[in-house]
């Protein structure tokens, strides 16, 4: 199996068994896209999954010679997709992103579904992990930012996040570690959380690789995000995730073993921004009211945390 990955991504996924691996630099398509043929040169493939749907993506298929290339259904294959490609997945409406890359193997006849994921971490990455771990109270992760892009407004407000941290170490002495990359807006949000906060708290903001965050994310009680990322590490290990939704559909993207964790103002938001329901809109649509956030109450959220934190006290 080759797999076209991210670079950004293979730092997290790099040496998983069985796997050859071809990093594509999204900051750079063109070189990308340059080296993609010159490693794939001479090759041919069997089968191509084009799994993810984008003009990206679509570019980077056309250097991969392959027999079969499977992509989404008309619905699903945006950027054109169904262009690069010569069969499709069968239709199914209103299915989580993960469900819907099963339908791949669902064509292929494989209908056996093993939710596990055998991410490979180093004996140092555990060790980074424990150190954030040594003290006595629940290990609680807020991962407060999203990645930057036009007009995504996924981000909570900084006092909120505060006022969490507040009632999550005072009613439950919680260690709170705060998590994220390394932009500007990141740090910011990470500074100042931590210096709102009563108790002092471990800001990691810009100072964790993948694996290391993977490595906290295994041993915490509670990762609290909006939807990113982190949400999906956390559940690809096992912790549970209070995810903090208002401009996307946790249906389609939420953590998907904490559904029921999720503070959902998305129907809300949905209902002030075009003023139908959920049901009439496209399944997916995107809230792109850079208010729609503060839908999201700091009570709901704390009530959240406190269910998970009392359970895993037991």
């Amino acid at each position: 199996m080759t797999w076209v990955i991210g670079r950004t991504e293979h730092g997290l996924m790099k040496g998983v068994d069985g796997i050859e691996f071809i990093t594509f630099d999204k900051s750079d398509p063109r070189a990308s896209l340059v080296a993609l043929r010159a490693q794939t040169r001479g090759r041919r493939f069997p089968l191509l999954l084009h799994m993810h749907a984008s003009m990206r993506a679509n570019l980077a298929s056309l250097m991969v010679r392959a027999g079969r290339r499977i992509g989404f259904d008309r619905q699903r294959a945006r950027d054109y997709q169904w262009l690069f490609t010569n069969e499709r997945i069968a239709a199914r409406p209103e299915q989580h992103v993960m469900d819907g890359l099963f339908g791949f193997l669902e064509h292929l006849g494989i209908r056996e579904r093993v939710l596990r994921w055998d991410i490979p971490l180093a004996a140092e990455d555990r060790a980074f992990a424990r150190v954030q771990a040594a003290g006595s109270g629940p290990l609680v992760v807020i991962s407060p930012c999203t990645s930057q892009r036009f007009a995504n407004y996924r981000n909570w407000r900084v006092e909120n996040y505060a006022a969490v941290v507040a009632e999550l170490q005072q009613a439950h002495g919680a260690q709170v570690v705060l998590t994220g990359g390394g932009s500007a807006i990141e740090r910011d949000y990470g500074a100042a959380i931590a210096a709102a906060a009563p108790q002092p708290v471990a800001n990691l903001v810009g100072r964790t690789s993948l694996k290391q965050l993977l490595a906290i994310l295994e041993l915490a009680d509670l990762l609290i995000c909006p939807d990113s990322g982190p949400a999906h590490m956390a559940t690809a290990v096992g912790t549970p995730v209070v995810g903090l939704y208002a401009t996307s559909n946790r249906h389609r993207t939420g953590p998907y073993f904490s559904q029921e964790l999720v503070v959902d103002a998305y129907p809300e938001a949905v209902r002030r921004e075009f003023g139908v329901p959920v049901s009439e809109l496209r399944f997916g649509q995107r809230v792109r009211d850079p208010a729609a956030m503060d839908l999201v109450r700091v009570d709901a959220v704390i009530a959240k945390a406190a269910g998970v934190l009392a359970v895993r006290k037991r």
